[in-house]
């Protein structure tokens, strides 16, 4: 219990915290509508679903008021800069942005399906109520008002039916409150559908294009409550007793005791909940279209191995930390899709570079587009967003890293371990780390050959410098035929690696992160050992539970604090 504290204590915290405020939410605005004497006459039609529908709009409020947040990349970048005097514990949440979004998004899914609901129901009992299906009381309250062909019985109208010729079919559809309640749903579930795993790694321009139906279910959101469909009793002079006055229906507006009631619409509220989140993303995207209009030349252009494009980029004033990353919108493509590229440069160079795997339409085209260029020329207009902060930025912070990356997930430590060279090349007294740690796992031999020569400098430059146990790294190579098997086998006893020319030879199959956690506790027993990955959830949840497994309750022995990087 100790070691899932010392990783998951904060995140757990913050988790209940917010789920003890759902609950309360909801419990409050339960009881308030189901108790509440101003609701009496309202539920008498109703009964408990006057309450289901209200206690879930209140938690949707708070909700909706959370869900831009996560994706205020600018905000979350300054918070983290701000937190930098705080413990890591407090900046690792941030990296966990997108997990709470998706957390936020759940929640909201799930009120938005009981508020849906509870409102059809009470459009039924309505419907019923107003053609005189239920007792005199109901028959009474739905007759107030009238037919609604005068506008001054409004003020008195509870049922929003007010014809027996109306369904509730015609009320959803042209009321305020039930067109907006179509529109908010419709939009919210093509978002929701179009984030499944499957549907954004394979089709994300779906995603993309899909996921601005915020705009419309936030504009539909903020208008919803206009309607003012549901209404409570209101202070009259004499004022009407529900407790005399429910049994005396026809004494109505006849004696003093009982004037005829008059009900309201409460006031709306859901703008006020999310006005300022709405105020904070659209300086978020102001910040992007002054970035977008900036000018981004090309420093190099280079076609790696297995279907990688390096761009290296210049742009005025662009500054970087290692393992942040930047979004790229090519206009040639698309001028409204951003995608998420780490940064393989280092800080300390005169550029900033990317390394993009051809997966999907959009870096399919974007390759291509470059293939065909003239020998020289400069590539497609290309803007840049960011630099935004990651995990990754807490590597030095740690006396002992251990970097792990899967495919292209490589290209964070890419710039880590090139700002290494750079501050053992400058002798930078600054650097606090000691030892690192760094696996890459590759389906196929082509992977390591751009990054090879990275890794080759450095091998030669810890040997130069008499820090030869500074850097280790193991590269596992999880796919292979057998003609491969048989060239490493004749090979074999050769000082070099056949696959990637160094000096450590490459293994075969996938890591035993038993045996590696293991060995690494053996070698630094009181160190705090900062994990970083970049790759799959499957090998995040391995790492994660083997961080939780191998450190030490114990202040003064071994801990792992795992972080992952998330886009």
């Amino acid at each position: 219990m100790g070691n899932w504290i010392i990783n998951n204590g904060l995140s757990a915290l913050i988790l209940v915290v917010w789920m003890g405020i759902n609950i309360f939410l909801f419990v409050y605005f339960y009881l308030f509508y189901d108790l509440g004497e101003r609701f009496y006459y309202t539920r008498h039609i109703l009964g408990a679903a006057l309450a289901w529908a209200r206690a879930p709009a209140a938690v949707l409020n708070f909700n909706c008021l959370l869900i831009l947040l996560p994706v205020c990349r600018n905000l979350l970048s300054l918070l983290r800069g701000s937190f930098m005097c705080c413990g890591r514990s407090m900046r690792k949440q941030l990296d966990k942005n997108l997990t709470f979004h998706k957390l936020v998004a759940y929640m909201i899914g799930l009120m938005t399906a009981v508020h849906t609901v509870a409102h059809l129901l009470n459009m039924e009992w309505f419907n019923k109520s107003r053609r005189g299906e239920y007792d005199e009381l109901s028959t009474a309250l739905s007759s107030l008002g009238g037919d609604g062909d005068d506008d001054d019985d409004d003020e008195t109208y509870l049922n929003p039916i007010r014809s027996i010729n109306t369904t509730p079919t015609h009320v959803v559809f042209t009321t305020i409150a039930g067109v907006t309640g179509v529109i908010i749903t419709l939009a919210l579930i093509l978002i929701i559908t179009s984030s499944m795993e499957v549907i954004r790694r394979s089709y994300f321009e779906v995603f993309w294009y899909t996921h601005h139906l915020f705009i419309i279910f936030f504009a539909g959101l903020v208008i919803h409550g206009a309607g003012r469909i549901v209404r409570s009793q209101t202070v009259t002079d004499p004022p009407h007793n529900y407790s005399f006055c429910k049994d005396r229906v026809e004494d109505w507006g006849k004696i003093k005791e009982c004037p005829i009631p008059q009900f309201a619409g409460g006031f709306p509220q859901t703008w006020m909940w999310v006005i300022g989140p709405m105020i904070l993303y659209l300086c978020e995207r102001i910040l992007r279209f002054i970035r977008y209009t900036q000018t981004v030349r090309y420093r190099k252009i280079v076609i790696r191995p297995s279907k990688v494009l390096e761009l290296q980029l210049v742009k005025a004033g662009f500054k970087m930390e290692v393992g942040q990353y930047v979004f790229l919108n090519c206009p040639s493509i698309s001028q409204l899709e951003w995608h998420p590229f780490t940064m393989t440069s280092a800080p300390e160079e005169d550029f900033f570079s990317v390394h993009i795997r051809s997966v999907g339409d959009w870096t399919q085209q974007l390759i291509s587009m470059v293939e065909q260029l003239p020998e020289g020329a400069q590539g497609p207009k290309m803007a840049v967003d960011g630099p935004f902060g990651t995990a990754s930025e807490d590597v030095f912070d740690y006396e002992v890293s251990m970097l792990v990356g899967a495919g292209i997930g490589v290209t964070p430590f890419a710039s880590i371990l090139k700002s290494i060279w750079y501050k053992f090349k400058e002798s930078n007294p600054k650097l606090r780390t000691r030892k690192i740690y760094f696996y890459w796992l590759c389906r196929e031999t082509h992977a390591f050959e751009w990054f090879a020569d990275l890794l080759q400098v450095l091998e030669k430059e810890m040997e130069e410098r008499g820090m030869g146990n500074f850097l280790t790294y193991k590269l596992f190579l999880t796919g292979w035929d057998y003609s491969h098997t048989a060239h490493v086998m004749v090979h074999f006893d050769e000082d070099k690696d056949v696959v990637t020319g160094l000096k450590q030879k490459t293994h075969y199959g996938r890591p035993n992160w038993d045996r590696e956690f293991e060995q690494i506790a053996k070698e630094n027993p009181t160190s705090v050992v900062g994990t970083f990955l970049c790759g799959p959830e499957a090998l995040a949840k391995t790492l994660e539970k083997k961080c939780i497994k191998y450190s030490d309750v114990d202040p003064r022995k071994i801990k792992f604090y795992f972080n992952k990087e998330n886009f």
